[in-house]
């Protein structure tokens, strides 16, 4: 059998790992493998193939792993939740004082008060939403 053919049974053997262990690094080295079959298809010798299997994987390994290394420890950037309704714009319903009222905040309506105990909002006027304080928005 040529050598090529052996590289890529090399190469699907590697993918396999890959496929049930999640380890990018299998896919590295399934890459370099195939390198190596090019390589043999045009004629290289062994020492060639060997080396440019090493080579590829090895320059794989040194790029792509930090880049997602990097691209895994950041947290994504969509706001969730009570997270995604701070900063929020709401419609008063009902006054809104230190002590409590009522706003329409994305199409809910929400109890509120306000973060400032000497402002009040009357209905019809829009707030901020700066806070959440369990099921109370606190708005300005």
């Amino acid at each position: 059998m040529d050598p090529w053919v052996w590289w890529l049974i090399a190469a699907v053997g590697l993918g396999i790992p890959l496929v049930l262990t999640a380890m990018p690094e299998f896919g590295m080295f399934a890459v370099g493998a195939v390198a190596a079959a090019v390589v043999s298809v045009l004629g290289g010798g062994t020492t060639a193939q060997v080396l440019v299997f090493s080579g590829v994987s090895v320059a794989l390994i040194a790029v792509v792993r930090p880049i997602a290394a990097r691209h895994r420890s950041q947290r994504p950037q969509v706001a969730s939740g009570i997270e995604a309704l701070k900063g929020r714009q709401a419609i008063v319903l009902e006054r809104v004082d230190s002590q409590g009222g009522r706003i329409k905040l994305a199409g809910e309506i929400w109890s509120a008060r306000t973060f400032d105990a000497e402002q009040a909002y009357e209905a019809g006027q829009q707030v901020d939403v700066v806070d959440i304080d369990g099921a109370t928005a606190i708005v300005m």
